[in-house]
């Protein structure tokens, strides 16, 4: 398993080892040992798994505040997806950058995506799965969001305004510029 620190430090790209042969593969998906090794200790303790039926479905950027804050292994295991983590975390030196990654099921990869971080996704193929593992409970009371397409923010979705499928709250969640604080930056 390779875990590979990506333009923010604390969002990491974890690439599973895949031994084949003619009748398919073999991974190990997670390991607590290495997990924390290389990326901390945190226990993951709520498995998650979403369909997107269509292509340029955007799922996001969502988070949950203190003291429900989630970090998230994503992983795509059917179709793929364009996946993406904000840093939210307010005196950050990379507040409001964002990092993302093609994960598929073809290429096994995994984002971790730490508390403090917003995080969406848009699907590339039909019927993308993407499983997850959380480390707090899914709390209504504390879920928030961040507007997906933000011009502030700068990500390059595949889709636009007009093509994106969302959900009615992921239309209306509120810009960077309006969040206030929702993290702030622990050195």
């Amino acid at each position: 398993m390779q875990f590979q620190k990506t333009a923010i430090s604390e969002v990491v790209l974890i690439a599973p080892k895949r031994i084949g042969d003619n009748r398919g593969y073999f991974s190990e998906t997670f390991r607590q040992d290495m997990f924390a090794e290389n990326v901390g200790g945190w226990q993951l303790i709520q498995d998650n798994q979403s369909l997107s039926a269509e292509v340029g479905t955007v799922r996001g950027l969502h988070f949950q505040l203190n003291p429900r804050a989630q970090g998230k292994l994503v992983r795509c295991i059917a179709g793929a997806i364009l996946d993406v983590a904000v840093d939210i975390r307010e005196g950050s030196p990379t507040y409001g950058q964002h990092v993302k990654a093609e994960l598929t099921a073809d290429n096994g990869h995994q984002l971790w995506v730490p508390p403090g971080f917003a995080h969406g996704f848009c699907t590339l193929e039909p019927n993308s799965i993407i499983s997850y593992k959380v480390t707090d409970y899914y709390s209504p009371d504390h879920d928030r969001g961040l507007l997906w397409n933000d011009p502030e923010l700068g990500i390059e979705w595949p889709v636009d305004a007009q093509t994106a499928i969302l959900s009615a709250k992921d239309k209306v969640q509120p810009r960077l510029v309006d969040l206030g604080t929702a993290f702030v930056y622990d050195v």
